[in-house]
Formats: structure tokens, sequence, C-alpha cells
């Protein structure tokens, strides 16, 4: 894959510089926050943009539930907001594909802005929230680092393995085969509507950082991410929000 991208951080704290719009609140009018900041790379000079969003507030992040790769969780009626947010925020972008998470958060979050675009979205397995096994639906707070392989906002353990569930290198590469079959053709604006979990493995991926190396740092929900690629470069190869899928 030939993929490098412009700097930027993922995580939309109000104390960091990021290039994110944050739904803070749902009811704030679009036009209240502009999505790139000053400095972001224009995508002529870029090749190819993604806009990285995560789902819309679901029914098992207010119950603080981890929801993994389940998809018994809806969107509230703040996620449904959020995801109007988002639709506002982007309708004017020169979008031309909107691939999706097949888990009905994330489904239902893509569903208003691929038509407001006028597409169709594509949904990809790969894009799924990491499979926590029988973790699923268990309080998020309660599962140790031992078997999640996570720390606050470092990854401690990428093989950390949940009871039936998936590693976090299993996952990293599963995100990443999607990046190099669905990205590498690409040189316009693409829309992704995923999971915290896996808008992380995907930007440290197209990114070049190693699992090993990850941060794991919070993405809100209805979080939009921009992220710029420059033609070239190869990839390694080797937000604040409740943080449980």
């Amino acid at each position: 894959m030939t993929l490098g991208t412009s700097p930027g951080t993922l995580v939309p704290p109000a104390s960091r510089q990021a290039t994110v719009t944050s739904p803070a609140a749902a009811t704030r009018p679009a036009a209240a926050a502009p999505i790139s900041p000053v400095g972001s790379v224009s995508p002529v000079a870029t090749g190819l943009v993604l806009w990285l969003i995560r789902h819309g507030e679901s029914t098992w992040n207010v119950l603080g539930l981890a929801q993994g790769q389940s998809d018994q969780a809806r969107l509230t009626r703040r996620g449904a907001c959020q995801a109007q947010y988002v639709t506002d925020q982007l309708r004017g972008r020169r979008i031309s594909a909107v691939y999706a998470s097949d888990l009905h958060r994330a489904a239902a979050t893509a569903a208003p802005l691929a038509a407001a675009l006028g597409l169709e979205v594509t949904f990809d397995a790969r894009l799924r929230e990491r499979s926590l096994g029988l973790l699923e639906g268990t309080a998020s707070v309660a599962i140790p680092a031992a078997l999640s392989g996570v720390a606050g906002d470092r990854v401690l353990d990428p093989d950390a393995w949940p009871p039936d569930g998936e590693s976090l290198r299993d996952m990293y590469w599963r995100v990443a085969a999607f990046a190099d079959d669905r990205l590498g053709g690409h040189n316009e604006e693409i829309a992704i509507v995923a999971h915290g979990g896996t808008l992380r493995m995907l930007t440290a991926y197209l990114r070049g950082v190693p699992v090993e190396r990850m941060s794991w740092e919070p993405i809100g929900n209805g979080c939009v991410v921009r992220l710029a690629l420059q033609p070239g470069r190869r990839a390694c190869s080797g937000q604040e929000g409740k943080e449980n899928g």
C-alpha cells in the first residue's frame, strides 16, 4: 500500500489542537465549528482524504457495556441527532464513497450521510469493533487490562486475548486488510463510519505505527476526524466518549 498521512491526531480533547469536530451538544448548529483547522492540507495536495466517523451514542454506551461485535445496541435519540450532525457537517464535501461497519450502530450513523450525498453505503465486516467474546455485554470498566491489553491510553499487550474474542494484533491486521483492499485505488474523499477501536487501528496502520506502539486515546461518539494521505509513501507492515465500542 502506497499511502502516508499528514500530521494530526485522532483525539478531540479541547486542550489539544486536532483535525476533529465533536458533537458535544447534538443540538448545536452545524455551522458552529469548521471541520478542518488552520494548517490542514488541502485534498489536492494530499490525494486521498478520509473522514473517519465514530458511530453515534448507543443504548449500550449509555449503560457502560462493552459492545464489541454484539449487534444488540441501537442508537439513542442523542445518537440519532449526532448522526444528523455528522451529515450536516459533511453534506457539502465531495465524498465519493461511504464505507461502514455492518454493525447496526455504525450502519444507522452512516445511512443519513450516504443519503445526503446520494451514495449507497458499502458495508465491510472488517470495520467491525474488536470482538470481545464472552466479555461483550459486561461493564466496560470491569474488564481487566490482562484481558483487554489496554490500560489508560496505551496498548500494553497486543496479544491479550479475551475469552472467545480477538487480540488487538489480529484486529490490527483485519483493519489493515480493509485499508489495503479498499483505499489503495482511491484519490479523492472517502467517509468511513465505524467504531472507536477500528478508527484507532486504521489511523495507526496508515501512519505506519505498529500495534505495539499504538496509543488508545478516547474518541467521542459522533466525532469526525479528517485524515489526509499523501501518495508515494508506504505504510508500515509489520475521543471524549464512553469507550465501549
